[in-house]
């Protein structure tokens, strides 16, 4: 499909000349404007560069599921940018950002005197000019061909525009006119991050510091300001992408209607931080990249290549939106690294924008199982980021699928720890194949603090799933299922025995969890009145059953309790 030809038949939108997008009818709603700039953005900014340049970098589908990876291979060649829409007229000085301003005839303070084309022509020479001052020098002669007798500004001229927008350095701003439709109305803007207020004041509320403690500050600070940027749809990276991030957190405080976009060139995926309905405690997040589809089933395949959804079916690459849905922060959660997760998934189609949501590219946890294999066998040909500051490539090595499989146990560690026991034993089953396997020992010996990362990492993995069955059960919750008082208690007793015998071994973090899980059963208000409290000739035998396993609970936590003091104490 040539690039030219994208989303010539979205309803909405019309097409010009070169392939240009143009809105059918003034976009007055923010909602309105994000989609039409999410076509904008993917035709001009990811299928121009893939078309044109050789061996464009496709995201891995992988990348897009949290949690994040920051991205060391910077593509100059490729397009990126920054900007923040906002859903109001500007006030240019009491405004809480820096940018220069642009003008339109139907600017909130411009007063019409004379030939309105006299106003016109003095407006888009001013704009232009404002335009020349931040573009590369070898791009103005062309700009000032492209924009003649056109007003940058307007909204219809955005498509030509962001060829040169995504080569500036700063942020451009799409505001609303005194005729309430949108326009360009701001380059070169400077997106404020107070990180370090941002930072400590959510650390201080998750209670991972306490004022002037600089020893927990230095121990959980990587902790918080890695959660934080998540929320947002980042890792630790770069400034445009922290500003972004923390400038969307102040304007969501604020109560704006906004919408925040950007483009790495590093990451290659467009990322769209926007409000949404009052009370939601954090803007919404979605991300948009080319992706390549990897499947076991030509089922896929077909549905895609029916649905006309590939934009290169050679290389079976997709445009794919995924939505996210943020977490509150909770130190008891047995998972509670995990700020983001996936809550939506859509291949958009590159010619009329519709969305096929039927089909699961990201969370396919029978190709995930099969690329763990294809790690431990030496034959996976891609590449991770290791401890965020060494790319690998391939794994040729035993230390290079030590690497692979400490990143990838790393960032698939909360996912693992909730998925199904089926899953999970086919992750079992490869891992302790390799690790335990008497044919490799010798060459896994000689890089042991490598194996014992990785062991150690496994080892949390196993010890979580057990108590996450404790977490769920606090609620009657048992695979799925609710379940009765007596059997939960009695599950949770069973895993509290083994865990006695086990504590040892087991990582401290999670004991604390287990003792606060089970104490919150033994805390339920129901079961207190109802099976603790009356006298025992007023139970049932069930009854006294469930008193039984009540008084065994709490002797297994305050066992428990000793071993961790024991252990602390030493």
């Amino acid at each position: 499909m040539n690039w030219k030809n994208a989303f010539a038949r979205v309803p909405s939108l019309r097409t010009a000349k070169d392939g240009l997008l143009i809105p059918h009818t003034p976009l007055r709603n923010i909602d309105d404007l994000r989609t039409f700039l999410d076509f904008v953005h993917i035709k001009f900014c990811l299928l121009k560069p893939f078309q044109e340049i050789r061996n464009y970098p496709a995201v891995d589908a992988r990348d897009l599921l949290p949690s994040f990876e920051p991205f060391l291979t910077e593509f100059p060649a490729l397009p990126g940018f920054s900007m923040v829409a906002l859903n109001r007229t500007l006030d240019y000085f009491n405004e809480v950002f820096q940018f220069d301003l642009l003008h339109t005839c139907r600017d909130p303070d411009q007063t019409v005197q004379g030939e309105i084309c006299v106003l016109e022509h003095s407006l888009q020479k001013k704009n232009a000019e404002c335009f020349l001052r931040h573009l590369p020098r070898e791009q103005r002669e062309a700009f000032k061909s492209d924009t003649t007798d056109i007003q940058v500004s307007d909204i219809d001229c955005y498509s030509l525009l962001i060829h040169y927008l995504s080569h500036m350095d700063r942020a451009h701003v799409l505001s609303l006119d005194r005729d309430g439709q949108y326009y360009l109305s701001g380059i070169y803007a400077s997106l404020p991050s107070d990180l370090d207020t941002e930072l400590k004041r959510f650390g201080i509320k998750a209670r991972k510091f306490h004022p002037n403690d600089n020893r927990l500050y230095e121990k959980n600070r990587e902790f918080v300001y890695q959660f934080l940027m998540e929320l947002y749809g980042y890792p630790i990276s770069s400034e445009r992408k922290t500003s972004a991030a923390i400038f969307s957190r102040r304007l969501h405080k604020m109560g704006e209607r906004f919408l925040i976009k950007v483009l790495g060139q590093s990451d290659r995926t467009i990322t769209s931080i926007f409000s949404t309905d009052a009370g939601r405690p954090y803007p919404q997040v979605e991300k948009i990249a080319l992706v390549p589809v990897e499947t076991r089933g030509m089922d896929v395949v077909s549905t895609l290549e029916r649905g006309g959804y590939f934009v290169d079916a050679k290389k079976r690459i997709v445009i794919l939106r995924v939505v996210y849905r943020q977490h509150k922060f909770d130190a008891n959660n047995v998972r509670q690294d995990r700020a983001l997760s996936v809550s939506r998934q859509e291949i958009v189609h590159p010619l009329t924008g519709e969305v096929c949501t039927a089909i699961n590219l990201i969370k396919d946890s029978y190709s995930m199982s099969l690329k763990l294999n294809d790690i431990v066998r030496g034959e996976f040909t891609g590449r991770v980021v290791f401890k965020g500051n060494e790319v690998v490539e391939n794994t040729e090595s035993h230390e290079k699928r030590l690497k692979f499989l400490h990143s990838w146990l790393t960032k698939h560690q909360r996912r693992m720890i909730g998925y199904s026991d089926e899953f999970y034993r086919d992750i079992v089953r490869v891992l302790d194949g390799y690790l335990n396997n008497p044919d490799v020992r010798d060459e896994l010996s000689g890089l042991h603090d490598l194996l014992q990362e990785v062991s150690s990492n496994y080892s949390y993995i196993q010890q979580a799933r057990k108590i996450r069955q404790i977490e769920e059960l606090k609620d009657r919750l048992h695979k799925g299922k609710k379940i009765s008082y007596r059997h939960m208690l009695q599950l949770t007793t069973d895993l509290m025995a083994d865990l006695r015998f086990e504590a040892t071994t087991y990582f401290d973090t999670l004991i604390r969890k287990a003792i606060y899980f089970s104490e919150t059963i033994l805390n339920d208000r129901y079961l207190i009145r109802s099976y603790i409290q009356p006298r025992e000739d007023q139970l049932t035998d069930n009854g006294l059953q469930i008193r039984k396993l009540y008084r065994r609970l709490v002797s297994l936590v305050d066992e428990l309790k000793a071993i961790r003091k024991t252990r602390t104490d030493a």
